[in-house]
C-alpha cells in the first residue's frame, strides 16, 4: 500500500502542489512536515502514525496538528485504521481546516471528518466556536462496524464554489464511494492547521493508525469581491491566501478606466486580502482587474480576475459642499413653510459626499448642528436643513435633514459655517438682508439664493432674493441661477497691529488659504522679518503675520503684499500696501465726533463719523458710541468687537447700513471709511452723543439740536452737521450743516464745511472777509476768530449793516475761552437771509475781575454768486 501511494504521488501532477504530504517514510513526525501537540502520545511505527497515549479513559483527546492554509478548491486525503469498536467515547476527528493550531481549544472553528462515533460512520462536521459540531455530510451508519479492524481511505473535496464531497474506500485503496449529499457550505474561508484529534477508552490508547496524509490545492485563486476603504483605497478579497510576491505587485492590477494603483499590500491578518491604493479618487462605479495572481502553492490565475465596486461616500473637500439657499425670515408667508431652513448642495459631478460628522454653526459659536453618520449627498444633489422638529414640513421638497441644534437664523444677517468632521472650514457665508436687492422681499417670506454655485466664494454680488412664486426653491435648482463668474482679484484693505509681534492684514475677498500662508508674499518697511503667515478662518479674509522683532508704538510701518490670490484663483497685482502702527491708549479729546446725521431721509439710516485728531494710532475695539437719554442712561453701541485702528488724521463713519449710506450719498461718501454696525443708537433731533473707550472712559461728548442747522434749508432730512474746526471744541458753535453742493453729507470723507486754517495772528480776525451763504460748500459762513490775552472775558457780539441797523445778535454777554471763534451764516434775527452788502461786527469785551472793557469793529462782506 505504501509503495502504491508513492507511485501515485509521482504520477499525479496535482499532488505536486499539495500543501501537506506526509507518508511518514522518514520514520518521524517532527519534520517535513512538523507536527505539534501531544507529541508524547504518538509514535511512528512501520511508517505509520500511531497513537500511544496514556492508557486511561479520558474526555480530553490527544491531538497533533501541522500548518495548513488550504481551504477552497482543495482535496484532503488520508488512510486510517481504527482497531477497535467505535463509539461516542472512541473516535477520531481529522481536522481538514482549523482556525487555531491547538485542536483542543474550545473556541476553534473549521471543518473535520469524524471516524466512528455512536453511528460507526464516516461523516463531515463543521465546528462553530464553543457550540456543538454541526453535521454537514451525514455518512452511512455502520460503515466502520468492525470491532478490530476499521480500515478506510477518505477523500474530501471542496470546490471553488464551496460544494463539499465526502468519499471513502473501506479497503484502504482508491476506489472511492461518495456519499450522496454534496452540500454547499461557505461558513469558513480561512485555515491555519490540519490535524487529528483522538478520543478513546483505556483499552484503545494505542489502536489508532494513520498514513498517506495529503492536502492538495490544484486550483488558481479567485477574486471574490472588492470593497472600497475610502476615496482612493480598495480592499480585494480572494478565495484563498495569495502569494505576496505576486499579489503585492501593483503592476498586476488596474481599473478598467486605465488607472493603476500606486501600491498593493497583502493583509498581515488575512493573507487572502490585498489593499490597493490609487493616486486619484474613484469614479462612482469601478471595475478592478487582477492578473497573474498566485496562491501559496503556485497556482496562477492568468486573469483577468474582475470585481465591481461602488465608491464610498467621501468626506467633502473645500468647495464641494456649499450652502446655496438661506431662508431666515419666514413671515409674512408667501408660499414656503413657516420655518427657517438652509439648503446645501453637492457641487461634485462624480462624488457622493459623506456628511458624517459635518457641522453647521454660526460664526465662532460652540453650539453646532451635527449630521448623522448615515447622511450623504449624491453628485449634484440638494438637501434641505431644518430643525429636528420641522422635518415633516419639508418632506415634499426632497431630501431633508432635521438637525438637533439647528441654528436660529437672524433676519438682518448672520455668519453660517459648514465644518468637516476634522474641524476644517468647508464653506462660509456672512449674509445680510441687503443681499435681497428688493426692499419688499427683504421684509420676509422670501429666501436668499446663490446665483452661481461655481462662484461659491462670492458675497453680496452672488446672492439675491428668490424669484420663484412660492418664495424659494428648497431642494431644487435656484430660480436665480446664472453665470456670475468672479473675475476680480482681491485687494488689501488695511493692516492692523494686534500686538507688538502680530500684524493682521485685511483683504476684500476670501483668500486661497494655502497661497495666503506663503511668507514670501509679504514684506514690511522699515524692514522687519516675518516668521509666519496664518490665514484666519472661517472666512479667510484676514492673514495674521508673526514678526521677528517687536513694533514700536505709533511708529508707522508699511505692509506690502506681492500678490494675493482669492479662493476662485484670481491673483492681484504686486505690491499692494497699507500703513499701520502699534496702537496707543487714547485720552479725552484724541478722537472726536466729526459729523452726525440724526435726521435721515425716508428709507435712510443715521450715521456718526469720528476723526482721530491726535498723532497716535488708536484701536477702537470695544469702544462705545452712545446716546444720552433724558433719564441719564446711555444707549450704547459697540463700535467693533475686533481690532479697528484709526490712524492720525483719519476718520470712520458708523451706521447700521453702509449700503444705504453709499446709495443715498453716492458721490460724497467713501466706502473704505464706512463701518456697518448691527444697530446704532437712536439719535433724536436734540440729544448728546457720548464716545467712550473700551474701559468706559469718556473720550468725547457733543450736545446738538436741530437748531444748529442752517435756517435757510428747505428740509433738514438727510442733512448732516459737520465739525468746522477739527481741533475746535465739541459744541454746537463748531458745527454747521453740510453743503448742498456735496449732497448734504460727507460720510467717510473730509467735511465740506471744514475750516481748519485760522486766518492771521491778530487778536481778532474775520475769515473769509467775503462770504456767500448759498450752501454750496464754498465760503458759506464767516468766522470771527479770536485770541485773547487773558482769561475771564465776557463778550457781546452784534452785527450791523452799513447804515448802522441791527442785523443779528451773535453773542450776548457770554464768557469766552482764550482762543476760539464765532460764526455768522448770513441770517438775521428774524431768520431771513441778510441782504448783500457790507456789515460791521461790533465786539464788546468786559473782564469783570479787573473792570477792563474793550471794543472792536470788524468789517465783512455778504456777497452772492451770479
Amino acid at each position: 500500500m505504501k509503495h502504491l501511494y508513492l507511485l501515485l504521488l509521482l504520477l499525479l501532477p496535482a499532488l505536486a502542489q499539495a500543501q501537506v504530504v506526509d507518508a511518514f517514510t522518514d520514520g518521524n513526525f517532527t519534520a517535513n512536515p512538523a507536527w505539534t501537540g501531544d507529541a508524547a502520545s504518538f509514535q511512528v511505527v512501520n511508517q505509520q502514525l500511531q497513537s500511544n497515549g496514556p492508557a486511561i479513559t479520558s474526555t480530553t483527546p490527544i491531538v497533533l496538528s501541522t500548518p495548513s492554509q488550504a481551504n477552497i478548491g482543495t482535496v484532503w486525503e488520508f488512510w486510517a485504521n481504527l482497531k477497535f469498536a467505535t463509539s461516542s467515547g472512541n473516535l477520531a476527528d481529522v481536522w481538514l481546516m482549523a482556525t487555531q493550531p491547538d485542536l483542543k481549544n474550545a473556541n476553534n472553528t473549521g471543518y473535520f471528518v469524524r471516524l466512528g462515533g455512536t453511528d460507526d460512520e464516516v461523516s463531515l462536521f463543521r465546528k462553530d466556536s464553543t457550540k456543538a459540531a454541526v453535521l454537514v455530510i451525514d455518512g452511512l451508519n455502520g460503515t466502520l462496524a468492525s470491532t478490530t479492524n476499521n480500515l478506510v481511505r477518505v477523500r474530501v473535496t471542496r470546490t471553488t464554489a464551496n460544494r463539499w464531497t465526502l468519499e471513502r474506500d473501506l479497503t484502504g485503496g482508491r476506489t472511492f464511494v461518495a456519499e450522496a449529499a454534496q452540500p454547499i457550505d461557505a461558513t469558513y474561508q480561512r485555515s491555519v492547521a490540519f490535524g487529528v484529534s483522538l478520543l478513546y477508552s483505556s483499552a484503545n490508547f494505542n489502536k489508532f493508525a494513520f498514513d498517506d496524509f495529503a492536502v492538495t490545492d490544484a486550483t488558481a485563486p479567485l477574486l471574490l469581491r472588492a470593497a472600497p476603504v475610502d476615496a482612493r483605497q480598495v480592499d480585494l478579497l480572494f478565495n484563498e491566501p495569495v502569494s505576496a510576491a505576486s499579489a503585492g505587485l501593483a503592476a498586476n492590477y488596474r481599473l478598467q478606466s486605465g488607472a493603476v494603483p500606486v501600491a498593493a499590500q497583502v493583509s498581515a491578518s488575512n493573507p487572502a486580502g490585498v489593499r490597493l491604493t490609487f493616486a486619484a479618487d474613484f469614479a462612482p462605479q469601478s471595475v478592478v482587474e487582477a492578473r497573474s495572481i498566485a496562491d501559496l502553492y503556485g497556482n496562477v490565475a492568468a486573469g483577468p480576475l474582475t470585481a465591481t465596486f461602488t465608491a464610498l461616500p467621501s468626506a467633502p473637500a473645500v468647495g464641494e459642499l456649499i450652502i446655496s439657499e438661506i431662508f431666515a425670515d419666514e413671515t409674512p408667508q408667501v408660499g414656503l413653510p413657516l420655518s427657517e431652513y438652509v439648503e446645501i448642495y453637492n457641487r461634485s459631478a462624480t462624488k457622493t459626499l459623506s456628511l458624517r460628522g459635518v457641522r453647521l454653526g454660526k460664526g465662532s459659536s460652540a453650539t453646532v448642528a451635527v449630521f448623522p453618520d448615515t447622511a450623504k449627498l449624491l453628485p449634484g444633489q440638494y438637501a434641505v436643513l431644518c430643525g429636528s422638529t420641522r422635518t415633516l414640513q419639508f418632506a415634499s421638497y426632497g431630501k431633508v435633514y432635521g438637525l438637533t441644534n439647528f441654528p436660529s437664523l437672524s433676519n438682518g444677517g448672520d455668519q453660517l459655517v459648514l465644518r468637516g468632521r476634522d474641524g476644517r472650514t468647508l464653506f462660509e457665508v456672512s449674509y445680510s438682508d441687503a443681499w435681497y436687492r428688493d426692499p419688499k422681499k427683504k421684509d420676509g417670506g422670501w429666501s436668499l439664493e446663490m446665483i452661481d454655485a461655481n462662484s461659491y466664494c462670492g458675497g453680496a454680488e452672488n446672492w439675491m432674493a428668490s424669484t420663484d412664486p412660492t418664495g424659494g426653491t428648497p431642494g431644487r435648482a435656484n430660480s436665480v441661477r446664472a453665470a456670475n463668474a468672479d473675475v476680480l482679484a482681491p485687494t488689501l484693505l488695511r493692516a492692523v497691529a494686534l500686538n507688538a509681534n502680530t500684524v493682521r492684514a485685511y483683504f476684500s475677498e476670501k483668500l486661497d488659504s494655502a497661497a495666503a500662508a506663503t511668507i514670501g508674499r509679504y514684506t514690511l518697511s522699515p524692514a522687519i522679518a516675518i516668521t509666519s503667515a496664518a490665514p484666519v478662518g472661517p472666512d479667510f479674509r484676514q492673514v495674521d503675520l508673526t514678526l521677528g522683532a517687536a513694533l514700536g508704538a505709533s511708529r508707522p510701518t508699511t505692509l506690502a503684499v506681492q500678490t494675493a490670490t482669492d479662493c476662485a484663483g484670481n491673483a492681484s497685482g504686486p505690491l499692494q500696501s497699507a500703513t499701520f502702527a502699534l496702537p496707543e491708549a487714547a485720552v479725552s479729546g484724541d478722537v472726536v465726533v466729526n459729523e452726525i446725521l440724526f435726521n435721515p431721509r425716508t428709507g435712510g439710516v443715521r450715521f456718526v463719523e469720528l476723526i482721530n485728531r491726535s498723532t497716535k494710532f488708536i484701536d477702537l475695539q470695544g469702544w462705545q458710541l452712545g446716546n444720552l437719554k433724558p433719564d441719564g442712561s446711555v444707549d450704547n453701541a459697540i463700535l467693533s468687537s475686533g481690532p479697528l485702528v484709526l490712524g492720525p488724521g483719519l476718520l470712520l463713519a458708523f451706521s447700521s447700513s453702509t449700503a444705504i449710506i453709499t446709495a443715498q450719498y453716492p458721490t460724497s461718501s467713501d466706502a473704505a471709511n464706512l463701518v456697518q454696525l448691527s444697530s446704532l443708537p437712536t439719535f433724536p433731533d436734540a440729544s448728546t452723543v457720548i464716545l467712550a473707550d473700551s474701559r468706559g472712559f469718556e473720550i468725547d461728548r457733543l450736545t446738538y439740536n436741530k437748531n444748529l442747522h442752517l435756517s435757510l434749508l428747505s428740509t433738514q432730512e438727510g442733512v448732516s452737521l459737520e465739525r468746522i474746526r477739527t481741533n475746535g471744541a465739541s459744541n454746537g458753535s463748531n458745527f454747521h450743516s453740510a453743503a448742498g453742493a456735496v449732497g448734504y453729507a460727507t460720510p467717510g470723507r473730509p467735511n465740506s464745511q471744514a475750516q481748519d486754517a485760522v486766518g492771521g495772528d491778530q487778536e481778532l480776525a474775520i475769515t473769509p472777509e467775503i462770504f456767500t451763504p448759498d450752501d454750496d460748500g464754498q465760503q458759506d459762513f464767516a468766522t470771527l476768530n479770536y485770541h485773547l490775552d487773558n482769561t475771564g472775558y465776557a463778550a457781546t457780539i452784534t452785527v450791523y449793516d452799513a447804515l448802522g441797523r441791527l442785523t443779528r445778535h451773535l453773542v450776548r454777554n457770554e464768557t469766552l475761552p482764550t482762543t476760539g471763534f464765532v460764526q455768522w451764516d448770513g441770517i438775521d434775527d428774524r431768520g431771513h437771509k441778510a441782504a448783500v452788502g457790507y456789515y460791521i461786527l461790533l465786539v464788546e469785551l468786559f473782564r469783570p475781575s479787573g473792570g477792563e472793557k474793550r471794543e472792536y469793529k470788524k468789517t465783512v462782506v455778504l456777497g452772492a454768486r451770479f
